[in-house]
């Protein structure tokens, strides 16, 4: 039947595909990401792809770094609780955090946002924590990409990814190769879980038939699950300015004992005093509630550290100076010793 004899012809938006839906996200989130510009930024939203200049004076001898990760299932928290703020902070900080452990200086980032049928105002504090992040890590938010796929995304469930370049000189690239045993390992103090571990920890919660609303520390169970993941980054820049790390490792899926091997060279491991930090009470409610062995914690959680720096044993006390003069509680929780592994005691 032709649309003359009374049948209307079909529309993006019977589809399930909303145009306008995605024209108001752009209107609302232009302010949000106009605040994270920086040098170098040659475009605004609206291009087919981001320009970015990249400042040849300061990165002599340039080695770009890239990463890209998302927020996992972290996400059904965020979605259950109608909290939508913070979750882009998790994004930013899971790709920044990884990259700057290679010396490197994030300069920008980009989103991928996909649902079954755009929610505008949470994909704007989506967007709005996604600025946030950036600001922190002092990247800019470039371009990105809204996608809604009805049918392969139930309602409006959403899922995320993102994408960081940053920039390094070669000559100042830490890739571990001069760590040695006898070298100390400092920890940076996590916020929480960050954005690993949130399959066991939903399993957790189901077992305890936990009320997300449920006194924890300070807060609430939600609270604790969804606070956002620390962003290293501006701190670590200060240090390397002034005391160079060995090594580093961003403490995510994997947790201390698959992560720090990651940096170190053939034969040498690391022992950590589990005593020489203090283990936030979201773990021992996790730990308690779960059952879970110790083994098993600190293979899928940060357990407390987000963070870990190898630094020569002189140079100890200089990088926890100046870590804690940006805002960073430092511990140092071990050595670097010649057997592999990571041995917690």
């Amino acid at each position: 039947m032709s649309e003359a004899e009374g049948e209307r012809g079909l529309t993006y938006r019977d589809a399930g595909v909303d145009i306008d839906a995605g024209t108001a996200l752009v209107d609302r989130i232009g302010q949000q990401v106009a605040r994270t510009r920086r040098d170098g930024v040659l475009t605004g939203l609206g291009g087919f792809g981001g320009l970015f200049a990249l400042d040849l004076a300061r990165f002599p001898e340039p080695v770009l770094v890239s990463g890209t990760d998302g927020v996992g299932t972290k996400l059904m928290l965020a979605r259950e609780l109608d909290r939508h703020d913070s979750i882009g902070i998790d994004l930013v900080a899971m790709c920044v955090n990884d990259i700057v452990v290679t010396g490197a200086e994030p300069l920008f980032f980009l989103d991928y946002y996909a649902t079954g049928q755009l929610d505008v105002s949470a994909a704007a504090g989506v967007i709005g924590g996604i600025a946030t992040g950036c600001e922190q890590a002092g990247c800019a938010l470039i371009g990105g990409e809204t996608a809604e796929m009805p049918g392969m995304y139930a309602g409006s469930d959403y899922d995320l990814a993102g994408f960081a370049v940053g920039a390094v000189s070669r000559p100042k690239l830490i890739d571990g190769g001069d760590v040695g045993a006898g070298d100390r390992v400092l920890g940076l103090a996590s916020s929480g879980p960050h954005s690993n571990g949130y399959s066991l920890i939903r399993a957790v919660r189901d077992r305890a038939n936990a009320d997300l609303a449920q006194p924890l520390g300070g807060g609430t169970l939600g609270d604790a699950l969804l606070a956002p993941t620390r962003i290293y980054v501006k701190p670590l820049l200060a240090l390397f300015d002034q005391a160079r790390p060995l090594a580093l490792a961003h403490i995510t899926g994997g947790g201390l004992t698959e992560n720090l091997p990651r940096v170190l060279p053939d034969g040498l491991g690391v022992e950590l005093d589990a005593a020489a930090w203090p283990r936030p009470d979201v773990f021992d409610w996790l730990q308690r509630e779960g059952g879970i062995a110790d083994d098993e914690m600190w293979r899928t959680f940060n357990c407390g550290i987000g963070m870990c720096l190898v630094v020569r044993a002189d140079d100890t006390a200089a990088a926890r100076a100046v870590l804690e003069a940006n805002g960073e509680a430092v511990y140092d929780i071990g050595r670097v010793v010649p057997r592999p592994g990571v041995h917690i005691a």
